[in-house]
């Protein structure tokens, strides 16, 4: 029997509590279909943080490159910015382990309503690919002048052919064995981003060629936005960059029912490192220990990790 090496990693919040209801299920179906799962845990989170003033250890990646796959809740502390808990867990894993797909499902399911009306079961049903290393989230830039009147931040997005190419390639293929739909939006604003978001199109434009099986169409992010609300049931596979896909799959979400349903999975495809799976949703200190954290988000998080 072929034993998969799991590390758990809890995180803040109900992160700490949806992750045991998650580690329950996936048990029970390693017991019903004959494989083994190995869980071993790592306390990486806010308390760690606040212990030794970092999210996770300096041979922490080190330690992770050892498993199959990461199985993580939520991180987030009120008495934390969010830049800290980011940079020092989540987007390091991400960039060391080049999980460069952000696969993240939105199925309007049967006995869950959607905040739209008229919306029955499976009227929606898509599956945004963002991309997960670079982009608006490269972490490139800078501070001048800090604390003087005249501070300026400067942000840099870094757009790569490599990197355009592989996650819209990732997306086309998605597209070709999701479903009879085999349809793939491209989410872009080069009309007014002319540089980075230009590499994205003309990715985007190339690798369609290659897949004359699969309708295709690009929109501006500021009319996805609106047609996510319009009219979901128009979405098949969208695939988008780091900004952008983010912000879409909070909307793709809560119209699918609740943040407490949204799974998601970064992913290295090649396999050359571990995948990393998490919910959408954070750790929402504020209902923390009282019992009332839907567990499902998680629990669809570790049906992504089977399936991977």
């Amino acid at each position: 029997m072929v034993q998969n090496n799991i590390a758990v990693i809890r995180g803040d919040g109900i992160g700490i509590e949806v992750v045991e209801e998650g580690i329950k299920v996936l048990d029970a179906v390693s017991e019903n279909y004959d494989f083994e799962l190995s869980f071993n845990e790592y306390p990486w989170s806010s308390k760690f943080y606040i212990d030794t003033g970092a999210m996770m250890p300096s041979d922490g990646l080190d330690i992770l490159s050892n498993y199959d796959a990461i199985f993580l809740g939520a991180v987030g502390h009120p008495d934390i910015q969010d830049h800290i808990t980011l940079n020092g867990l989540l987007l390091p894993i991400r960039r060391k382990f080049d999980q460069y797909v952000c696969e993240r499902p939105s199925v309007l399911f049967d006995g869950i309503e959607s905040p739209l009306s008229g919306k029955k079961p499976f009227d929606i049903d898509m599956v945004v690919i963002r991309e997960n290393t670079e982009g608006e989230y490269a972490n490139v830039g800078g501070f001048q002048y800090m604390d003087f009147p005249e501070e300026v931040g400067i942000q840099t997005g870094v757009f790569t052919r490599k990197g355009c190419e592989r996650v819209i390639r990732y997306s086309f293929e998605l597209a070709r064995r999701r479903n009879k739909k085999k349809h793939l939006t491209s989410i872009t604003k080069s009309n007014a981003q002319g540089y980075g978001m230009l590499v994205w199109d003309r990715a985007f434009e190339r690798i369609s060629a290659e897949y004359t099986d699969i309708s295709t169409d690009s929109l501006l992010v500021d009319a996805a936005a609106m047609d996510f609300i319009r009219k979901p049931e128009f979405f098949d596979v969208v695939v988008a960059s780091n900004l952008f896909g983010d912000i879409l799959t909070d909307i793709a979400a809560i119209i699918t029912g609740s943040m407490g349903l949204a799974s998601s999975a970064n992913l290295d495809p090649e396999g050359r490192y571990p995948s990393m799976f998490e919910p959408v949703h954070g750790s929402a200190p504020d209902i923390m220990g009282k019992g009332i954290a839907n567990p499902m988000a998680q629990i669809l998080t570790g049906a992504m990790l089977l399936r991977h």
